[in-house]
């Protein structure tokens, strides 16, 4: 991957992969272009002061110097960590590990925090991270959105349960009770990846380096709440008794549940900045904190429960991450104070430079008046107009106008947007491009909501009350906690218009209907731009302050900022929620192509000039892969192995040969028997009675007889036989059954060749034939291959595949299960065209997002292989099929693991058989098909290739 070459003027700001340490970055001239600064950035923050309108660049020495110890550190081969974390970090640093490589900045967190806990102390001398003030040790990572938390804290989870199993006397250090604190139910619903079973992030980005390792990660014991978990208590309103404050006790055991039989608790808090401990002498009313995005409320509640928990179980460390970690000072300035603890730091500046984020787009100039007092376009920093901000800082009601510089700004907003609109339409995206408002408060929203719902902006395409959105904060904060807001109907009923003019399925529309208020809103919210969601078809969304963290759709492409800015970092928080990348396409270089978000109002202090008329590129079109319900019989399925091994069992074999022939005499054993009365010794032969066996033919099935002579069988080598007895008992089943239906068996009358009284003669002979077998029995040990299933999910299914989208090409299918095949490659939608035409092929599925997978050894590291089919043919055969252009050592040890796998898989039973093959042209596909239709032996023959 290589950055633009010096001298040479790059095309967007994206100048670094992500995938390695910033070699560059952007840095402002005095006269307010950008240039390359050929080093990476130094860690800090900028500082707006609206009084005097200056702008300052606060240095975080601290994480500036720590980033030297950790890279000295790394340089130096992790010195001070213990054996599981160094294969831990060699796992993590291994490219070829996982479909995609780990980024710098996710890798550089994870090793900070690592250094702090583990380096030796040279690497760490002279180093001091500040506290919050409070009894317990808190540590933060600073990571733009988009820089992939998530990751980090599974990695945090994985380093941490891991050292505490192997290292029970490091308590300090390590835990394996993990309490994960979220700040809404959004938020906390996407952290469930964290808990270690199928699908989670320890399996998609394959954590943990073998597959002991894995199966001992199962045993962390994890609690995912919500921040509001950590409020006390309340008293019943009508209880007669007065049962007092909880106690620390009774609410530790109340939040943590069963974590409450952990001490030296581990605590992740995520988006951190809601839980700060306001010191003594900071006085800050709710107001002035709520203009800075902040929750007193919350921030406080958080960390007074995190407080109480530590008094009863002791926290052994926190560990904060966000993107913007900052709390109010209190100062009569707009000063804010990021986070002492912060210990590294990749901000929204790096995050645009390596392409993981949308590049914002500020309008640099216009043809009116610039603001006198900077000289840039009012369009820069609207509310900074004191006529904006004086009209917008009022009680207002919802028709008022709003300020010609924001009816302007909407105007010129809107043609872009619009210009958007027709392209993403034209391109037949599922899902408009969204205008994002985000206000000052909630008179503001209203009339921006009237605006556009009245028909009074310019554009007709804006007037469109069934797309618009008014987020209502006080009816989301509740949904966020599950409780119930208010009754406001007219509100609902907008929702339920929103819904109604939803573009979904009638059965979805139905579900939605059945919601509360609550529930709705935040439903529509989560879905903003996904296919099949609530909010599909929504154009614009307005918002007081900012939408929670969970928020982050991916088709917003314009953001208006109505509302103070007093620091970068809030910039960043507002704008934060729109800068998810819709897709990770390269260019030339290696580098992210660029995607954008125009943004008016919203001073930013790096963007890429926009000067209008271009508008931001549409998603390419997507294709949803889903499963069709009817095609059921085409449904694949295979077993979820976790691993091979090879068992030394005894076994009981017999040389059929050598077995000599049995002869049962009929003459010598009594089938029918007829009776008559009888009196004084004689008999009435006129009414004779036949009792005859085989007019039972029920009572002498071959299933019974074979487990009737296993169980005498058994109860004979019981005593004798080393092996495990369930086995003992399948393997006599197996080799009695192949007696009584061979040839060994002699009966000398053709009378009694008829089945039935056949089985009934050996049903009364059975002690002769299990004495007759036993004798040419013989046991010895062999060594079989065992497949170890996934206890939680040991069968995989093509009906449990999740619906997905991409913009890669594909074909429908008509012999799949799968809607859709994906062509990775032209050999792979080639060999689908034949699997379609060929009598052959019963049904087939491209391997793509199904989850089969095998497992194999390379260079020492456990790795993942993904065969690209499954086929069931004609013959009941289900062939896993590879295609590969080129062979090398690598591909050969994946197909040996495949083998092994088809033959353990085989030797279980219980899932027919399975063959493997691999092309190497794309004619070879026939060739697969014959060699699979005509062979019975899950070892192909050019196995050795």
């Amino acid at each position: 991957m290589n950055s633009p070459q010096p001298g040479a003027r790059p095309k967007s700001l994206i100048i670094n992969t992500p995938f390695v340490c910033p070699q560059q970055h952007w840095a402002p001239r005095q006269d307010g272009t950008l240039e390359i600064v050929p080093e990476r950035r130094p860690a800090s923050y900028e500082v707006f002061d609206a009084r005097n309108n200056t702008r300052r660049v606060e240095p975080l020495e601290l994480v500036n110097t720590i980033r030297d110890r950790v890279d000295q550190w790394r340089e130096a081969g992790y010195p001070g960590v213990t054996i599981v974390t160094r294969r831990l970090l060699e796992h993590w640093h291994d490219n070829t590990a996982r479909e995609y490589p780990f980024y710098f900045c996710q890798l550089e967190a994870i090793e900070t925090l690592i250094w702090w806990s583990e380096a030796s102390e040279e690497y760490r001398q002279g180093i001091h991270v500040p506290g919050d003030g409070g009894p317990w040790e808190r540590i933060c990572n600073k990571m733009a959105t988009g820089a992939g938390k998530t990751t980090v804290m599974a990695m945090i989870i994985t380093w941490q349960v891991l050292n505490a199993l192997t290292y029970p006397k490091r308590n300090k250090d390590f835990s394996r009770a993990i309490f994960i604190v979220a700040p809404g139910l959004t938020v906390k619903g996407r952290l469930q990846v964290l808990i270690p079973s199928a699908g989670s992030y320890y399996d998609e980005f394959n954590l943990c380096p073998s597959e002991t390792l894995r199966q001992k990660l199962n045993q962390a014991e994890i609690l995912i709440e919500n921040w509001h978990t950590l409020m006390p208590a309340a008293e019943p309103k009508r209880s007669v008794v007065k049962k007092g404050a909880e106690s620390d006790e009774a609410f530790t055991r109340r939040v943590l549940g069963k974590l409450a039989a952990f001490k030296d608790i581990v605590v992740i808090n995520d988006e951190a900045h809601h839980a700060y401990r306001k010191p003594a002498e900071v006085k800050i009313s709710k107001k002035q904190a709520a203009e800075q995005g902040i929750d007193l409320d919350e921030a406080t509640r958080w960390i007074e429960g995190l407080d109480r928990l530590h008094k009863t179980r002791r926290i052994q460390r926190c560990f904060d991450l966000s993107a913007t970690p900052f709390a109010p000072t209190g100062k009569a300035s707009t000063d804010v104070g990021l986070f002492e603890w912060i210990v590294s730091d990749f901000g929204l500046n790096d995050a645009i430079e390596a392409g993981l984020v949308k590049t914002p787009r500020v309008v640099v100039r216009d043809d009116a008046l610039p603001d006198a007092r900077t000289m840039r376009s009012k369009l820069y920093h609207i509310y900074r107009d004191p006529a904006v901000a004086e009209d917008l800082n009022r009680k207002a009601e919802p028709h008022e106008a709003l300020p010609k510089l924001v009816q302007d700004a909407y105007t010129i907003l809107g043609a872009d947007w619009r210009a958007a609109m027709l392209q993403w339409a034209e391109a037949k995206h599922h899902s408009p491009p969204v205008m994002l408002t985000v206000c000052n408060r909630t008179e503001t929203a209203a009339r921006i909501e009237h605006y556009f719902n009245q028909g009074d902006s310019h554009w007709p395409e804006l007037h469109a009350p069934e797309r618009t959105l008014r987020v209502d904060s006080k009816v989301l904060d509740k949904a966020e906690v599950g409780e119930a807001a208010q009754a406001d109907k007219s509100y609902e009923d907008r929702l339920k218009q929103i819904v109604e003019a939803a573009a979904i399925p009638e059965t979805a529309k139905a579900r939605l209907r059945e919601m509360k208020k609550e529930e709705l809103l935040r439903e529509i919210v989560d879905n903003v731009g996904k296919r099949g969601g609530a909010g599909q078809g929504l154009q614009k969304v307005i918002s007081v302050a900012m939408l929670s963290e969970g928020w982050d759709a991916k088709n917003v492409t314009h953001i208006m900022g109505l509302r103070a800015f007093t620091s970068q970092l809030l910039c960043e928080q507002v704008i934060g929620r729109g800068l998810r990348r819709v897709s990770y396409e390269k260019d030339e270089n290696g580098l992210f192509v660029p995607e954008y978000v125009n943004v008016f109002g919203v001073p930013l202090s790096i963007y890429e000039p926009g000067e209008g008329g271009e508008a931001p590129p549409p998603p390419k079109p997507s294709t949803q892969i889903d499963v069709v319900p009817e095609r059921a019989s085409l449904e694949l399925r295979w077993p979820n192995v976790l691993r091979i091994e090879t068992v030394v069992k005894p076994e009981l074999t017999v040389n059929w040969p050598a077995v000599e022939r049995l002869t049962l005499d009929p003459a010598a054993t009594v089938i029918s028997a007829e009776i008559a009365p009888a009196l004084g010794g004689a008999t009435d032969l006129s009414k004779v009675t036949t009792i005859d066996l085989s007019a039972l033919p029920e009572e002498f099935r071959l299933q019974r007889l074979t487990f009737v002579a296993a169980r005498k069988a058994f109860a004979e080598l019981r005593s004798n036989f080393t092996g495990n007895e369930e086995y003992l008992v399948l393997q006599l089943i197996r080799l009695v059954d192949a007696f009584l239906t061979s040839d060994r068996i002699d009966i000398p009358s053709l009378f009694h060749q008829d089945p039935v009284r056949r089985r009934i003669l050996i049903a009364l002979n059975i002690d002769i034939v299990v004495r007759h077998v036993l004798r040419f029995v013989t046991e010895q040990n062999v060594t079989a291959l065992t497949p170890v299933f996934d206890e939680e999910n040991p069968i995989g299914s093509t009906e449990q595949m999740r619906p997905w989208y991409t913009t890669k090409p594909n074909v429908p299918t008509i012999k799949s299960h799968i809607s859709h095949v994906v062509g990775d490659s032209a050999w792979e939608q080639y060999a689908a065209n034949i699997f379609e035409r060929s009598d052959d092929v019963v049904a087939y599925a491209k391997n793509d997002h199904l989850g089969f997978q095998i497992h194999y050894l390379w260079q020492g590291s456990r790795r993942r292989y993904i065969p690209d089919f499954i086929v069931r043919l004609v013959n009941g055969q289900t062939l896993a099929l590879e295609i590969k252009g080129a062979d090398s050592e690598q591909n050969r040890a994946k197909r040996a693991a495949l083998d092994e796998w088809v033959r353990a898989v085989n030797s279980a039973g219980g899932f027919g058989e399975w063959v493997w093959d691999v092309a190497f042209e794309p004619a070879q596909v026939h060739d697969v098909i014959a060699r699979a239709m005509t062979s019975h032996n899950d070892r192909h023959p050019g196995f050795d290739r």
